[in-house]
């Protein structure tokens, strides 16, 4: 039997086939999208964890054995995995839930995946939006992966209660990079592939950089997420952060409040169709793209 129009979607970490569906509804704007959000109660705080870094960093399996590692204390643990998405079919070009195999029948953990749909920073007012979903569906964390695609995923700032930058110990070559970038946000990082040759001497020059800035000591956890190697102390610093007072709280609203607003003010440009004007506008020999521009500011 079909859903009846005015009849509410239940959102409840107990129920994870109604979540799915108001979560879908939520990502392609369908009919009821908007009240659905704008009637989310939270019921209790919950902490979301956004987790960033370059690509090849094993995000994936790290944020697989943290799952493991925080449902055997007894939490409902939520994961929403941002896929890059392909430039020219807008489809998502990973799907990190494949490496998430063995947690997708434990009634404990719910996973989604989520397309970038073209933003920059790995994140889109749809990455709030579906977050925001799962917070209120009452799981004891939120776990957010991003795409890891360079400094613009500073954006994850504007989402996270808690954030992890996850390097390996190859990165040293970029670390001054890393420094202008990342280094901001990271409440702590995770030196993943801790095995290889170099990981100590990256996590003492690491702690050495972050130290100099501030005052405030930035954790440096080794981990081999394929072996499970730290993954324990990780969980620890998370279930511990709990307690922690959030003081970028108006600056994490603020972020989302911008990221929402500039959503709904760009709702009415396609981009496949703004590709097809171009294609079209670019023939003429007098083509400029701040008058092709200005057609739709």
């Amino acid at each position: 039997m079909s859903r009846k129009a005015n009849q509410p979607i239940t959102i409840s970490s107990a129920d994870f086939k109604s979540l799915a569906r108001a979560l879908t509804i939520v990502e392609n704007d369908l009919a009821g999208a908007d009240k659905l959000l704008k009637d989310l109660r939270f019921e209790k705080t919950i902490p979301v964890i956004g987790i960033t870094g370059p690509l090849g960093a094993g995000k994936s399996t790290l944020v697989n054995a943290l799952i493991a590692e925080l449902i055997d204390k007894g939490n409902k643990v939520a994961v929403l995995a941002i896929d890059p998405t392909s430039p020219f079919n807008f489809g998502s070009l990973l799907g990190d839930r494949i490496r998430m195999t063995n947690h997708f029948n434990n009634q404990d953990v719910f996973i989604r995946s989520l397309a970038t749909r073209g933003s920059l920073g790995g994140l889109s007012a749809k990455t709030i939006e579906m977050t925001d979903v799962l917070r209120a569906a009452g799981f004891d964390y939120v776990l957010v992966e991003t795409v890891g695609v360079g400094q613009s995923e500073i954006e994850i700032a504007g989402l996270a209660d808690l954030t992890f930058v996850v390097l390996v110990p190859e990165s040293g070559d970029e670390i001054q990079n890393i420094k202008s970038g990342l280094m901001e946000i990271a409440d702590a990082f995770i030196i993943n592939k801790a095995d290889r040759d170099d990981a100590d001497l990256f996590a003492n020059n690491l702690k050495k950089i972050i130290n100099q800035k501030e005052n405030i000591e930035t954790p440096v956890f080794k981990t081999v997420a394929t072996t499970n190697d730290g993954i324990d102390q990780v969980a620890q610093f998370i279930t511990s952060a709990q307690n922690i007072k959030n003081t970028r709280k108006e600056f994490l609203l603020a972020e989302k409040a911008y990221k929402l607003i500039q959503e709904k003010r760009m709702a009415g440009v396609d981009k496949k169709k703004l590709r097809q004007d171009i294609a079209e506008a670019v023939i003429d020999e007098g083509f400029n793209l701040y008058n092709f521009v200005s057609k739709y500011a």
